[in-house]
């Protein structure tokens, strides 16, 4: 199989170049400056093997590509914000023997959040939802850091509609070669749903910066409060606490002094965009859609997207007034 990387990011960039260093065969996908660092230095990838510079294929679409092979893989590994441009380009592109790629080759959706999966279920025949733990930073073109030990990430795979079938395995496989868990499970949404909880906490990260500190924790222990709520009135079952401790405790351990989250990090880049609507944002269509008021996300979502349309630095804005919009939503509520 061919991995083609759609986004080769903290992530993407990760996983691709822990699979070519296996001797799987690799694409990554990149744009702009870091699409031309990839391809002019290579990738350079440091994990708690140490640091080494991988030199894969890089393309900014699939023209570049040209025709894609019947056994290529496609790995979503773009923000949710802009997977419905990467699906609708990669979706449409032709496979060698007929047919594009949504009508027949798979697509693996390794984001965070629940929506990936949805979009990319409207469009492709073949789609997997994956669990990623993974934490990695990326804050400059062309180098990605991935330090967890003794394993590189933890990745559940399964089919997004519920089930896992031989691919998953085989894909599972190549990951588990290449410094990876890749646990194939037929709830695999169960599992996202559970690693969304914890993403709630990205827009507090990104606005107030990424130290511990008590008031964060009470902060997010309510928008975690406000989704479990939300996905109880919806019927969305989720993975325990425990069994997500059974699953990773000791397999990914992470050195002191990581930088922040990938919400963080894209405010850190100035991307312009960050995941917001579908993290937060997905408990606020929960509880909307299902009458559980949920003024917390709110805020943290509408926060978060202030700073990254207007530029804001990661961090610039104190917990406690977080804290008090927050308060002030709730009391509105």
């Amino acid at each position: 199989m061919r991995y083609i990387i759609i986004g080769a990011g903290a992530i993407g960039a990760t996983i691709g170049g822990r699979l070519a260093e296996t001797g799987a065969e690799v694409v990554l996908v990149a744009r702009g400056a870091h699409a031309q660092a990839l391809t002019a230095d290579g990738l350079r990838l440091t994990t708690a093997d140490g640091a080494r510079v991988h030199r894969i294929p890089v393309v900014t679409g699939p023209a570049e590509l040209g025709e894609l092979r019947p056994d290529d893989v496609l790995l979503l590994t773009v923000k949710t914000q802009d997977a419905i441009a990467a699906l609708d380009a990669w979706g449409d592109a032709e496979v060698a023997g007929g047919g594009t790629a949504a009508q027949r080759l798979p697509v693996l959706c390794a984001q965070n959040g629940v929506e990936s999966e949805r979009l990319a279920l409207r469009r492709f025949a073949r789609v997997y939802g994956v669990c990623v733990w993974l934490p990695a930073t990326f804050l400059e073109p062309g180098v990605v850091s991935a330090l967890c030990a003794p394993l590189t990430g933890i990745l559940h795979i399964g089919l997004a509609a519920g089930g896992a079938d031989a691919r998953a395995r085989r894909i599972a496989a190549d990951l588990e070669k290449s410094g990876f868990e890749a646990p194939v499970v037929e709830d695999v949404m169960r599992w996202k749903y559970a690693k969304l909880l914890g993403n709630l906490g990205n827009a507090i990260q990104a606005t107030t910066g990424p130290e511990p500190d008590p008031v964060k924790a009470a902060l997010l222990l309510r928008a975690i409060r406000e989704a479990k709520a939300a996905f109880d009135a919806a019927g969305i079952a989720y993975a325990s606490d425990a069994e997500q401790s059974a699953a990773r405790d000791g397999k990914v351990d992470q050195p002191p002094g990581l930088r922040g989250g990938s919400s963080w990090q894209s405010l850190h880049r100035g991307t312009g965009s960050i995941e917001a609507d579908y993290l937060n944002g997905e408990i606020s269509l929960l509880g909307r859609l299902h009458g559980i008021p949920t003024p917390v996300n709110d805020t943290l979502r509408h926060a978060a997207n202030i700073f990254a349309r207007e530029g804001l630095p990661p961090g610039a804005m104190s917990v406690e007034d977080l804290t008090a919009l927050a308060d002030e939503a709730a009391a509105r509520a």
